[in-house]
């Protein structure tokens, strides 16, 4: 569990939020076409960004670790929904970009790593969401 909760706030203007965690502080919006002014991510990139920025984090930790000599990654994430058997279920596709030349063993081993990181395990667990009024 977090030290302090990530608190958000949203007053009269549609769709702007002021999401608030630890010292730091992020507006959300939806886009034009919703509504909103898209004056920050929405709540799907903002899903998105948590996976791109954990699987970063993690591929680094292990180059680091094991010496490779990898200096820059990339990682794109995009989602789509499709709909089996008459449920809607979500896709997440993750890209990993590396512009050095590897063995392709350590590509394999980079993969496993990236399937590995927090936020994948928690997208591909179950997930249950506590909700209640606090007055």
């Amino acid at each position: 569990m977090l030290e302090n909760p990530v608190k958000g706030k949203i007053g009269e203007q549609k769709y702007k939020t002021s999401i608030t965690w630890r010292q730091g502080e992020f507006i959300t919006d939806e886009p034009e076409k919703l509504g909103g002014q898209d004056l920050g991510p929405d709540p799907y990139t903002l899903l998105l960004s948590s996976l791109v920025g954990c699987t970063l984090a993690t591929l680094r930790m292990y180059i680091d670790h094991k010496g490779l000599s990898i200096s820059e990654i990339e990682v794109e994430a995009n989602l789509y929904f499709k709909i089996v058997q008459q449920e809607p279920i979500t896709y997440i596709e993750r890209r990993i970009i590396i512009q050095e030349e590897a063995d392709p063993q350590i590509l394999e081993r980079l993969l496993q790593i990236a399937e590995n990181c927090p936020i994948s395990k928690i997208l591909k667990g179950k997930v249950n969401v506590l909700t209640e009024f606090k007055g």
